[in-house]
């Protein structure tokens, strides 16, 4: 049983989208993309630096557009289920034809300008805390005002909220936490301070006409699998200001019988926390297209 996962925002790195660009049709499909959303993707993943795809606006689309290119790539597959972490859920409603490619581009548009806007209007960020315990860890970030933004397993917990309070969470981090790691993001996303893109995102989701999941669909809000369009369409607008389970999906995928799981471009995030949740499961990050043949090969064993 094969799981298809799409990372979400800080699995950017620059340049990672050209190789992409190589393959047979990518850079024309890339373009039209960028024509369609106004933002020209291809220059932000190939020549911007560091910085630049750090800005939500341009992360968002970015990431969801190289995860749709990248399992394009892979051919006709049917994994047994589908997943998204933070944004990569929009990637991931694409995967089970929630959305056409144009509807989840224009979503993720709206969905980045507005977690910027949202982001602007206090000095905020997340960072990761690696090790202890998570009932530990959660009950010290609500002492620090912070939230558990992320709880993604695998004993690593992302606390988000104003620079002030993650800067006391450094200097005072939950006992048996071995590091804090501050993340490259502009703001603290899953949290009460992206209340205002919440109310942006609504309406620009009331706009869509959401399909039934082609597969199994799993939500980053609770774990849990979900058969209606609608009820996607409804938890992608209020994930933006709730924490995301990660944690749980994993549980998902094991009930589920998980045996394989590949993550998509920019790979490496979620299957690192899967090669510690799930013991015994083969799992294969999208870096670049030198990936595909071995993806296609997990494919062919698992799928």
């Amino acid at each position: 049983m094969l799981v298809l996962v799409a990372p979400g925002q800080g699995a950017q790195t620059p340049g990672f989208l050209t190789p992409w660009l190589d393959l047979p049709g990518a850079a024309d499909r890339v373009a039209a993309w960028s024509d369609a959303i106004g933002l020209d993707l291809v220059h932000y993943g190939t020549q911007a630096d560091a910085d630049a795809i750090r800005d939500t606006a341009v992360a968002q689309p970015l990431l969801v557009a190289a995860g749709i290119l990248s399992a394009t790539a892979l051919g006709d597959i049917a994994p047994g289920a589908v997943a998204g972490h933070s944004v990569g859920e929009i990637t991931a409603a694409a995967f089970a034809g929630v959305l056409d490619e144009a509807a989840a581009l224009g979503l993720v548009r709206r969905r980045g300008l507005a977690m910027a806007d949202a982001a602007a209007i206090t000095e905020t960020g997340m960072s990761a805390l690696l090790g202890g315990d998570p009932e530990v860890s959660v009950a010290h970030l609500e002492k620090l005002g912070l939230t558990p933004a992320n709880i993604n397993g695998a004993g690593q917990i992302v606390a988000a909220g104003t620079l002030e309070q993650l800067a006391a969470l450094n200097e005072d981090k939950p006992e048996g936490v071995r590091k804090v790691v501050p993340l490259k993001v502009a703001g603290a996303f899953h949290t009460h301070h992206m209340a205002p893109a919440v109310e942006t995102l609504a309406k620009a989701a009331a706009d869509l006409a959401p399909a039934d999941p082609k597969v199994t669909y799993v939500s980053n809000k609770d774990g849990r699998t979900v058969a209606a369009g609608a009820e996607v369409l409804e938890r992608l607008v209020g994930q933006v200001a709730n924490p995301v389970r990660w944690d749980l999906c994993m549980e998902t995928f094991q009930r589920l019988g998980v045996t394989a799981l590949i993550e998509v471009c920019p790979g490496g995030t979620l299957t690192g926390l899967a090669k510690r949740a799930l013991p015994g499961v083969k799992t294969l990050a999208l870096k670049t297209p030198a990936d595909l043949d071995a993806a296609r090969e997990l494919i062919a064993e698992h799928a």
